[in-house]
Order: structure tokens, then C-alpha cells, then sequence
């Protein structure tokens, strides 16, 4: 099935694939294939990057990742993390770690159409702030997967 615009679609060999952007519309991207490691992170780097509580983020294959508009502006948040943000508005899009040279993390409310890819797991949630309240029934893991 495909959808026309900026929605999420489907090509003619049933494999996903996902486009979004930033809030002004200068940075826009696709990313085909499978989804992956959907998840809230409520690290304090991830925090502070956004400025939000816990940041939603979904992992595709970064050798498929495109921009398919503008270009992003990145900042090396610690030695292992490129982040990457639309310079015009600020939207955080991209997260990359050296560790996983083959992935890429893009901020899951960034895809036109998010709704279809729901978070499974809270992570580093050693971090969490006391006052928010994981009552939605994922698992929560203190550190990455698997902690």
C-alpha cells in the first residue's frame, strides 16, 4: 500500500519506509526499511538535547537513511555521539553513536506519521525524573537493552 505527501508508505516490495522533518520544513528525510530499538530514553544527555522528559526514538539501518532536504547541523554531544538538528528551528532529528557505526536514531515524533510505531521499552531510566510516572506497562531497563 502506498500513501501520497509526507506520510509513512509502503514501496511496491512491501518493505517500510518512513519520511519526516523538522518543525520548519528545511531539514526532510527518509529512512527505508525496518524500524528498530522503539523506545522512550530518559537519559539526562537525551533530556537536555531536547528538552523534553524522555525523548521516543526509533533506529533504521544508517547506510539507507537520506535527506531528501536540507542539511542537518550536528554537535558532538559526548566522544561516542553526533547529534544532529535543524539549525532554522531547533527540531532534534538524529542521534549517532560510533558504537553502532551501522545505525542511525531519529526522534520518533519527527516521521509524518508516527502513530503506526509505538515505543516498547523505557531506557536509562536511572536517569528518569522523579516526577514523571512510567504507569503505560513497557519494560524499563536502568541502562540500554537488556540492563
Amino acid at each position: 500500500m502506498e500513501r501520497a505527501g509526507n506520510e509513512c508508505y509502503r514501496n511496491r516490495m512491501s518493505e517500510p519506509s518512513y519520511a519526516g522533518g523538522c518543525l520548519c520544513g528545511a531539514v526532510r528525510y527518509e529512512a527505508p526499511g525496518p524500524a528498530s530499538n522503539l523506545c522512550y530514553c530518559h537519559c539526562d544527555s537525551c533530556r537536555r538535547a531536547t528538552g523534553v522528559p524522555a525523548v521516543p526514538w526509533v533506529t533504521f539501518a544508517r547506510a539507507s537513511f537520506r535527506l531528501t532536504h536540507g542539511a542537518l547541523t550536528e554537535y558532538r554531544s559526548s566522544a561516542q555521539v553526533v547529534r544532529g538538528f535543524c539549525a532554522t528551528c531547533g527540531t532534534s532529528l538524529t542521534y549517532r553513536n560510533e558504537g553502532r557505526p551501522q545505525e542511525i536514531d531519529v526522534t520518533l515524533a519527527t516521521l509524518d506519521d508516527p502513530a503506526p510505531l509505538a515505543p516498547a521499552a523505557h531506557l536509562w531510566t536511572v536517569d528518569k525524573l522523579p516526577w514523571v510516572s512510567l504507569a503505560d506497562g513497557l519494560p524499563v531497563h536502568a541502562r540500554g537493552f537488556g540492563s
